[in-house]
């Protein structure tokens, strides 16, 4: 290799960075992006040019039709377009030489080769693995991976000879083509919001036995070849916007946490949440403990143990007991009944028990009338009254009354003793009555 030129490709590599460090930090402006603003607040496409060593070796050894090789300058250009913070894709182009020789085997029947990439290009993954300051507001270094695919057009030259122009299945080709694997690793070091130097190491695995010569001497090694190289990297776009390489995801939140008005609206937030809270309260607010909130209580001020319905207002008293003549039986008092129900209430069971004892004791039969208030259909109306009815004889008959002492009919919604336009009324409608026959 010609160390002189790459002495010079190195030095105006440098140059090169100062110079568009300076300009580029000139330009630099504070970033406005949010978590999840999206790819379109981030400058995400960048320029690469590059330059290094070309060898016929790998990191990971292997088998080599050479023992020796020589360091040879290679050099490319790149276009990556950055998918999120640590994913790109990559495109990548370069050129150079090739070389190695045999010279501690000399025993070795080929004494040397030398190949010339026309041009090798591929497109590759690269990940951002690590950063060894990802915890600081702002991100310098990244480590990267890469991975793809990509073709060479080479031109092999063995022991001096050149086959230049008999390549390709019609032998009228100056470069064979083929594919290979580039796997590569490197650091990135943030020199502006613009600019970024690399240092980058790529292994590239090729399918066949053609790179350096020996396939024509029925070798089935398969060749492969590395790039170890420094490079630049320019990130093109707005000035207005950071480039997504080197955004510090945890440093953003952080910042947009801290973002004033957010902190306004969380504040405005928890006002109207204590607004909310407030207004629930008051709904559940009952002055005067009847268990009705105030917001519904129609009749408020209900003295302290006094039974209310859902409005809020005290419920009627119910009927003063009917003396029971228990030689000649003309009725007894109202039993009423909850709302869609049949089932006595224990409060019943009394008056109940003084009917059973005069019917027991003086014989004869009494009819009980069941009746409903208004709610519903008139023919469910009508069911529940005849089931009311046949609950006060259910228990009649148990306490040892004879079944045939007891008629009971239902009468639905008709003959209502109160208003159903009122639950007051309703209340009272819900009822079985009785009357010696």
């Amino acid at each position: 290799m010609n160390y002189s030129t790459l002495k010079k490709g190195l030095a105006a590599s440098f140059v090169a960075l100062l110079g568009v460090t300076t300009l580029a930090e000139a330009q630099e402006t504070a970033s406005s992006a949010k978590v999840f603003g999206g790819r379109g607040q981030y400058r995400t496409w960048s320029l690469g040019v590059n330059a290094g060593v070309l060898s016929p070796f790998v990191a990971i050894g292997g088998t080599n039709d050479f023992s020796n090789f020589d360091v040879n300058l290679g050099y490319g250009i790149s276009l990556r377009k950055q998918l999120g913070h640590a994913f790109g894709l990559e495109g990548n182009i370069f050129r150079g030489k090739i070389s190695g020789t045999n010279k501690d085997y000399p025993a070795r029947p080929i004494k040397e080769f030398s190949t010339e990439l026309a041009y090798a290009a591929d497109l590759r993954g690269v990940v951002n693995v690590a950063t060894v300051d990802f915890l600081r507001r702002e991100n310098s270094v990244n480590f990267f991976i890469t991975a793809g695919y990509g073709i060479a057009a080479y031109n092999p030259i063995v022991d001096g000879v050149d086959k230049k122009g008999t390549f390709g299945d019609d032998g009228d080709k100056d470069n064979i083509k083929e594919a290979y694997i580039p796997v590569g690793a490197g650091i990135k070091f943030k020199v502006s919001d613009r600019v970024s130097f690399n240092l980058g190491y790529t292994m590239h695995f090729m399918d066949t036995d053609n790179l350096d010569g020996t396939w024509a001497n029925g070798s089935s090694n398969k060749d492969k070849f590395s790039y170890g190289y420094a490079g630049l990297e320019f990130s093109l776009g707005s000035s207005s916007k950071p480039n997504l390489d080197w955004v510090n995801p945890l440093a953003l939140m952080y910042d947009e946490l801290k973002d004033p008005s957010l902190r306004n609206e969380v504040e405005a937030l928890k006002t109207r949440v204590s607004a909310v809270e407030k207004s629930v309260e008051d709904l559940k607010k009952d002055s005067d403990g009847d268990g009705v909130a105030d917001q519904f209580d129609k009749c408020p001020g209900t003295p302290a143990g006094t039974a209310v319905d859902g409005s809020g207002c005290p419920l009627p008293k119910a009927p003063e007991p009917t003396a029971l003549n228990q030689g000649n039986l003309t009725g007894f008092e109202t039993i009423n009944f909850e709302f869609n129900s049949s089932v006595l209430k224990t409060e019943s069971y009394p008056t109940l028990d003084k009917l059973s004892s005069v019917l027991r004791e003086n014989g004869g039969k009494v009819t009980v009338n069941g009746y409903a208030s208004s709610e519903g259909t008139a023919a469910y109306n009508l069911k529940l009254s005849k089931d009311r009815a046949n609950s006060v004889k259910t228990y009649l008959v148990n306490s040892g009354v004879n079944s045939s002492q007891v008629v009971t009919k239902g009468f639905g919604e008709a003959n209502p003793i109160a208003s159903n336009d009122t639950e007051e009324g309703r209340i009272q409608n819900r009822r079985v009555e009785s009357a010696r026959n």
